[in-house]
């Protein structure tokens, strides 16, 4: 009501019960020029613009064809009044019909009655219930910057008050709109394709930058962390690198401190939870011979080690009170004292800590210094978990297969499933987990190909029962981790046998399956199995549905 309105108020004069073919034309180009402008979207915009034609003109069929990709047949990029399969048949040679004709000689074509010309091919065959009837046919190029690019053509019903000519001059005024628009969005996309080549290689170029310190990622979230990097690492301000156990955050201290103006100085290292305080604490200041039993001579801490250059305090949050406070102080001030020495030593050296634990919660607690976590947490950066950007798995694990190869002098390689499970998996050792499993079954291997039945039993387990065995294999010696075996003996009655895991497993997963009517998806859910994880245990235990009679 409103749209029928705006355009009563564009044309007082006209009557919208027998409006004039002006006054038609008109509105139809009111109506596409609005279409034109608010279009997202070409393929939509074109269909809309050619449904105005219906609605408003009362043409019965009208297409747009366009030069495809090769630039060798032209095939119907829009349509309305033809169904996806009559479309689909809408293919021409540039030299054949009239749509090759009004292509070549960039001039319109008019036929009165197609049922009488030749050339019409009819090749969509969408015009069988109008075989007894009169059809004309109108078709006009579509010319971009004076060249052919497609051709759009419509239907007429014929009757006296129709002027075919009246239908050329609308088309090709509507053609050059089209052509505009096309033109238009060319521009777009070929900035649009601009930006995305220019982000691509700027992430190619972080990615090389910092590939040799093995920080290997193309997922959107170590993306953010590369930037980080680029963004803080020509600073002097204090890096705090917050996350889980094995995400990397040593590699990315390193790829910070070779990023920085400073790259030419030491990197130190060290970590904050392998030494008891008294030792902690003269590994980072250093000593004076004789300032405690067993300091037979002077030795420089880690702070003069680092002069320069960048200091690394991983574990930080496991660090001692008593330490925190001269830590803060050399923060501050860039002055410290060796053990059982008065005299003040000067440096110039960038903090970069790391912690897997909240600092914020320790500073609650009152384990650690609330003015020591805000001067260290100057610019933090998260290291993303390795279940959170499952897009580099696979890059991981190619890298550390073939640098596991190199080591062991093998060939070894992954099938497509074996991948596939290792990308399902939540890896709660993170990047660390993947490496180390990676070095181990190519160490184990017999063969030149690593599938689905080399990796260790708890990749098939839901995730809750895997996170039983995780719990419970951290507590045994590291060469029995991962391995499996039986389930210790549990007899429901004297005679009865003890069950293995794979027995259990495979009437666990059969059983959720008859619950759910062999619907895949709904057991998986049940077992917090992803749908693929479940299409290989039923492959696995040769499980099928029974037949119905």
């Amino acid at each position: 009501m409103l749209k029928e309105k705006e355009e009563a108020n564009l044309f007082p004069n006209h009557s919208f019960i027998s409006e004039s073919t002006e006054a038609l034309e008109i509105k139809a180009l009111y109506r596409i020029v609005k279409l034109i402008g608010s279009a997202v979207h070409l393929d939509t915009a074109l269909s809309a613009i050619l449904k105005v034609l219906h609605d408003t003109l009362r043409m019965e069929r009208a297409t747009l064809t366009l030069l495809d990709d090769e630039q060798e047949r032209l095939t119907i990029r829009a349509s309305y009044g033809l169904s996806i399969e009559e479309e689909q048949r809408g293919i021409y040679n540039l030299d054949e019909g009239i749509y090759g004709k009004v292509f070549r000689t960039g001039s319109p074509f008019i036929v009165p009655d197609i049922n009488s010309e030749p050339l019409f091919l009819n090749r969509t065959g969408s015009r069988q219930m109008f075989s007894k009837t009169k059809l004309s046919f109108i078709g006009v190029p579509v010319l971009l910057k004076e060249k052919p690019v497609g051709v759009l053509s419509v239907d007429r019903l014929f009757g006296l008050e129709t002027s075919l000519e009246e239908d050329v001059r609308f088309l090709t005024v509507l053609s050059t709109l089209i052509s505009q628009f096309l033109d238009l969005n060319q521009a777009i996309r070929k900035d649009r394709e601009k930006l995305v080549s220019e982000n691509q290689s700027l992430k190619d170029r972080l990615h090389a930058r910092h590939k040799k310190h093995y920080i290997i990622g193309q997922s959107k979230t170590m993306q953010e962390v590369f930037w980080s990097i680029e963004r803080v690492a020509p600073s002097r301000a204090s890096v705090l690198l917050l996350g889980e156990s094995g995400t990397g955050k040593e590699l990315a201290a390193q790829a910070i401190h070779e990023a920085s103006p400073r790259r030419d100085k030491p990197f130190v290292k060290i970590n904050c939870a392998a030494l008891p305080e008294n030792l902690l604490e003269s590994e980072l200041f250093g000593h004076k011979k004789g300032a405690f039993t067993g300091a037979d001579g002077t030795r420089e801490g880690r702070f003069e080690l680092a002069d320069k250059g960048t200091l690394f305090l991983d574990e930080i949050g496991e660090m001692p009170l008593g330490l925190q406070a001269k830590l803060l102080r050399v923060l501050q001030e860039q002055q410290f004292e060796r053990l059982g020495s008065n005299r003040t030593i000067d440096v110039d050296v960038r903090i970069i800590a790391a912690t897997n634990v909240s600092l914020e919660k320790a500073v609650q607690e009152g384990t650690f210094r609330n003015d020591l976590y805000y001067r260290l947490n100057v610019v933090p950066v998260v290291l993303p978990p390795l279940r959170k950007r499952k897009d580099d798995i696979p890059l991981l694990a190619d890298f550390f297969l073939k640098s596991s190869n190199k080591r062991n002098d093998k060939q070894v390689r992954m099938t497509t499933e074996f991948l596939d499970l290792m990308t399902d998996y939540d890896w709660p050792g993170n990047v660390r987990e993947l490496q180390n499993l990676m070095e181990r079954l190519v160490i184990l291997s017999t063969g030149d190909m690593l599938s689905v039945h080399d990796l260790p039993g708890y990749f098939l387990q839901p995730p809750t029962e895997r996170l039983m065995q995780n719990r419970t294999e951290s507590h045994l010696p590291p060469q029995m981790q991962g391995m499996q075996g039986q389930v210790p003996e549990q007899r429901t009655s004297e005679n009865s046998p003890p069950r293995s895991l794979q027995e259990l497993e495979r009437e666990q997963v059969e059983t959720a399956l008859k619950r759910h009517g062999w619907v895949q998806a709904r057991a998986a859910r049940e077992l917090g199995l992803t749908q693929r994880q479940i299409g290989y245990r039923i492959k696995k235990f040769n499980l099928q549905r029974p037949a119905l009679y």
